[in-house]
Formats: structure tokens, sequence, C-alpha cells
């Protein structure tokens, strides 16, 4: 039987990024990005967000892509925002087709029509891109927000430095631990909704609650953790590149009340998976472990 140390460290594997995901993740982006080529003028694309930090986790799917428009583009910057995510949605569904593709504050979402299987195994292949049109601003971005109805600055290469930082800060375990209760914020247990939205505030959040240094155990560090989200959910979290808005503005306060609970409650889970350890019933701790983040939780 698998130690727990054995199964957590099983478990972040099977949340890490291979070579597969990543080659079917650079060609979706190369297939849009060829097709969108003929609709507008892009200067250049890339794959971002918790893609690019690796703080990604399994299934893949709402992978960033931001796609960086020529100045002779330049008159969308001038319209309301809600202009140029409908032009790039139009020109998506002739390409996808209207099921496949919706629009999103920021960007617009594309579902390659990936069967996840009960194990969340999709053959690596990536389940869904978001396209995000921008521009640039000196060193930054300008994306479009049609909930303000504003362009609003971004950096991904603060967020992916900053990300780096705390992942070599706490003994290069830090990537593995935000995966972690991101694939427990996708559980299906919990509804259509996830508990903490968007999954990006586990990852701010985390830059400040993930402190002191590697303990040496996944499952105290993450009992923690939870304990710590759940009681830090109400407060304000900045943009960590200091441009755009604070990132917890996306959940008002019934989804915060409604995060707060569930997070409590996957810390108690996590206590009586831990005593389960300490009285010698490792069995039970790995079932409890798996009733909390899901089928890629491995039991043997």
């Amino acid at each position: 039987m698998l130690t727990i140390d054995e199964a957590f460290r099983k478990f972040k594997s099977r949340l890490e990024l291979n070579d597969k995901e990543q080659a079917n993740a650079s060609a979706r982006q190369q297939e849009v990005r060829d097709y969108l080529d003929t609709k507008f003028s892009i200067d250049n694309s890339f794959l971002t967000g918790s893609y690019k930090r690796h703080t990604k986790t399994k299934p893949l799917k709402d992978i960033d892509i931001f796609f960086v428009l020529r100045d002779s583009e330049r008159h969308y910057r001038g319209k309301a925002p809600s202009v140029v995510i409908k032009d790039f949605y139009d020109a998506l569904v002739d390409k996808y087709g209207k099921d496949a593709v919706r629009k999103q504050s920021r960007s617009v979402n594309i579902d390659f029509g990936v069967v996840i299987d009960a194990e969340d195994n999709t053959d690596y292949r990536i389940v869904s891109v978001d396209v995000v049109p921008a521009f640039t601003a000196g060193d930054d971005y300008e994306i479009p927000d049609t909930d303000s109805s504003t362009w609003i600055k971004t950096n991904p290469k603060i967020h992916a430095d900053k990300a780096v930082a705390a992942h070599q800060a706490f003994s290069n375990e830090w990537k593995g631990l935000v995966r972690m209760v991101k694939y427990w914020n996708n559980n299906p247990k919990h509804g259509v909704d996830k508990p903490v939205k968007p999954s990006f505030l586990i990852e701010v959040m985390a830059l400040e609650c993930l402190y002191g240094g590697w303990q040496g155990q996944f499952d105290r560090e993450l009992q923690a953790l939870y304990a710590t989200l759940a009681d830090r959910i109400f407060d304000t979290w900045p943009d960590p590149a200091g441009l755009g808005p604070p990132i917890s503005n996306g959940m008002d306060n019934a989804r915060k009340l409604r995060a707060r609970d569930l997070l409590t409650a996957a810390a108690r889970e996590a206590s009586i998976a831990i005593d389960h350890t300490r009285k010698g019933r490792n069995g039970d701790a790995l079932k409890a472990w798996r009733a909390l983040f899901g089928p890629k939780f491995p039991l043997s």
C-alpha cells in the first residue's frame, strides 16, 4: 500500500503537464492563430495564464492564449470592449460552430469537444482555450473587460515571476500544492459553480497563505492551507502585477460565504484524513484524501 507521502507525490505527478499535452496545446494555439490571422491583423500570440506558470490543473481546460493585435487594429481600443469580443466571437463561430464558442468577460472560449473520462483523462488533449485579444501598452498589455466596460492592464510576466519566486521559496513544492487545491476546486461534487472563482484567486492567495517554508508533509500543509484560505476569503486580493482590478472582485458576498463554508469543510476533511494516518489506518486515509480531491488522487 502507498504511504501518504508516496500517494501525494504520485498525485502531484498526475497533475503535471507532460510532453504530449504541451504539444497538443501548442498545436491548438497555432491552429487558432492560423485561422485568426485571416480575420485580424495579429502581431504575435502566446500561451499564458496558469498554463504558462505551470499552475494549471487537470483536465486541461480554458488555457489562455493572448492574441496581440497590430496597430492597424487599434481602432478597437477606442470602442467598448464588447465590440472586439463580439468580432472575435463571430469569427470563431464561423470556424468552430456556435455550440463550441462562448463569449466571456475578457475572452472567447473555444470548446474542442474532447471527452473527459471518469478518471479525468483526456487522452493528453486540451479541452478548451480562452482567446484573449490584447494590445501592447509599454511593457504591459491591455485586454478588454466587458464586466466593467473598460480596457484593463495586465502583465503575465510579472504573474509568472511571482509564481517562480514563491515556488523556489517553498522548496519547489508551491506549484504542486496550488495545482492540488485547484483540482479540488474543479471537483464535480461542488456542482456547477467552483467554490473559488476565478481559480486564479487560489494562486494569488497562496502567494501569501503558503508561508513559513516547506515542512515536509503534504497532508499537513494542505490542511493548514485550506483553513487559511477559509479565514481569508473575504480579504481583498489585488492583482499581483498591480495593474488590474482586485482578483477577488470576481466573487460577491454570497459566493464568498459559500467558498468559506466549502474551504472550511475541506480543512475538516483533511484533519480527519490526517487522524486516520495518525491511528495507523492508512487505507482509510487514502480513501479520505481521494474523496476530498477526486479521481486523480491514487489509492494504489
